[in-house]
């Protein structure tokens, strides 16, 4: 576990005659370190000019004025917000952070959700991409022999590459990751209808006795095609305030789950005389929830299930297939990248199936980085838990109850324009020094 002393987390590289230098031409140099430690850690906040001026109406005396340009950084400098860990881990960290209380306040309350979420069924589900040509890969945890004769590392970067990448579906891939969103929305219409079936009323009556809340991440697998993660909860009609009905159990939910991601299935066009259909893969994985501890590996935890939604929450096509964190303008950019070959390929296809008409509404040019995948990383339903508006407008109050408000006669008159992203090296270096490395210890503690 990190060490609770923050000075002993600091690195302590030494300092260059020439860093001393740019840090003393700063006039407010503890007035900057204050300004940095501000951001927490952001590696690239933004930069903005302008002013906020507190006038006293009744007197017309200016109370406070703030100048970003006479700001120690000489700018206003406010956090990137960014989700992405290759962006930034500062923001990502806490993205994560909420992403974690937002997955467990539905598996066991709080944040404005009643605690009885946690007698409702509730199940872990992961569903997959199917094959579309053998890939390199390990077996199970323990070393297993690869099709290809070889056993890999579980680092190696050849995992999740194609034996074979002539004869390897690139087309049909990339069209599943763009067709993945949309196959989700016709699971969960297979799943109401399934639930429905089972407890033997028609579906458009299901929402007077059951409701289906979930909340799910996107994850890239190594072979660069998207999987879900999710948690799915059966509630009464009113969502987790209301108890489900008594035919509503955990096995059944489960037994739901996996009936209606066998018959997912949505229409893809027709490339090269071939007509695409898209479905779930054959690995479908479904664990019922439990409160209690791991019991041999049978069951899984409420703070388990949170703590694993919420690492891949941060988490891009770049963590698990080395490809780009950024979108192409054109493709010959590409060329000037360093990614490897199979992420390469999947980027040119998804570049070259872009410029077809009849694919136009998938906007496979734009999306070409995230290899065709233009969904949202984490989605959920309105009656699964509380929202990450919510979670910050709640820190927002916070920091405005701890900051002396302005008088009722107080009249602000404020602009800002945006000015760029990121710092000047020195500044950038000095930031690392004050703030020290992201630490993910706190919001998953009792994962």
């Amino acid at each position: 576990m990190p060490s609770h002393d923050r000075t002993a987390t600091i690195p302590r590289p030494e300092p260059t005659t020439a860093s001393l230098a740019a840090f003393t031409s700063y006039r407010d140099l503890p007035g900057l370190v204050r300004q940095l430690s501000s951001l927490g850690g952001c590696a690239q906040p933004i930069r903005l000019e302008g002013h906020r001026t507190e006038i006293n109406t009744s007197t017309g005396e200016v109370l406070r004025h703030l100048d970003s340009a006479k700001m120690p950084a000489g700018h206003l400098l406010v956090r990137c917000g960014n989700r992405r860990t290759t962006r930034c881990p500062s923001c990502a960290e806490l993205y994560r952070q909420d992403t974690y209380q937002l997955i467990a306040a539905g598996l066991r309350g709080g944040k404005n959700i009643p605690e009885q979420v946690a007698s409702h069924p509730r199940v872990f589900a992961t569903l997959t991409a199917p094959s579309y040509g053998p890939v390199h890969g390990r077996r199970s945890s323990t070393a297993v022999r690869c099709r290809c004769g070889h056993t890999h590392p579980q680092d190696d970067s050849a995992l999740g590459t194609p034996l074979d990448p002539d004869r390897y579906d690139y087309t049909g891939a990339v069209l599943w990751n763009a067709h993945a969103p949309a196959l989700w929305a016709r699971f969960m219409l297979h799943l109401r209808r399934t639930i429905a079936a089972v407890a033997g009323i028609p579906q458009r009556l299901l929402p007077r006795y059951a409701r289906v809340s979930y909340a799910k991440v996107a994850e890239y697998q190594r072979r660069g095609l998207i999987h879900f993660h999710a948690v799915i909860r059966l509630d009464g009609p009113k969502g987790g305030y209301t108890p489900p009905p008594s035919w509503a159990t955990p096995e059944m939910l489960a037994d739901a789950i996996r009936t209606a991601a066998t018959l997912a299935c949505v229409d893809g066009p027709d490339i090269d005389r071939r007509t695409y259909s898209f479905t779930f893969g054959d690995q479908i994985d479904t664990k019922i929830i439990h409160s209690s501890a791991f019991e041999g590996g049978t069951t899984i935890t409420e703070g388990k299930v949170a703590g694993y939604v919420a690492k891949y929450a941060t988490k891009g096509t770049e963590g698990a297939t080395g490809t780009l964190d950024h979108r192409l303008k054109l493709i010959a950019e590409l060329g000037q990248e360093d990614i490897p070959d199979h992420a390469s390929r999947m980027i040119r296809t998804a570049w070259t199936l872009g410029a077809r008409r009849d694919l136009k509404h998938l906007r496979l040019r734009a999306w070409a980085h995230m290899l065709g995948f233009r969904g949202h990383f984490s989605t959920k339903t309105r009656t699964y838990s509380a929202t990450l508006g919510a979670l910050r407008h709640a820190r927002a109050e916070w920091h405005r109850r701890h900051t002396p408000a302005p008088e009722l006669s107080t009249l602000i008159l404020a602009h800002w324009a945006f000015d760029g992203i990121g710092l000047t090296p020195d500044l950038e270096h000095l930031a690392t020094l004050v703030s020290g490395p992201v630490s993910q210890e706190g919001a998953t503690a009792d994962a």
